[in-house]
């Protein structure tokens, strides 16, 4: 991933897009530090589209399903451990 200067990618913003979609992302910096990154909108599509791992538990097909019992009599581990 290369990182450009704000004032270099304003002046080169089709270059830095073009760049996005050929799947090269690009940095963008202020004053030397990491501000925004520029990506390909294919790709922010993808990245976005991945589910939380909460909705993943919650679409987990356990309909149905029988869970083993807890064992009542197992010791509980030191959490100082």
């Amino acid at each position: 991933m290369k990182e450009i200067q704000l004032r270099e990618a304003k002046a080169n913003l089709s270059a830095v897009i073009d760049d996005a979609m050929d799947g090269k992302a690009s940095v963008i910096t202020r004053r030397g530090r990491p501000e925004a990154v520029v990506i390909s909108y294919e790709e922010w599509r993808r990245l976005s589209a991945v589910p939380s791992f909460a909705k993943l538990l919650m679409s987990a097909p356990l309909a149905g399903v029988e869970l083993p019992e807890r064992d009542e009599s197992a010791t509980l581990r030191d959490p100082e451990v």
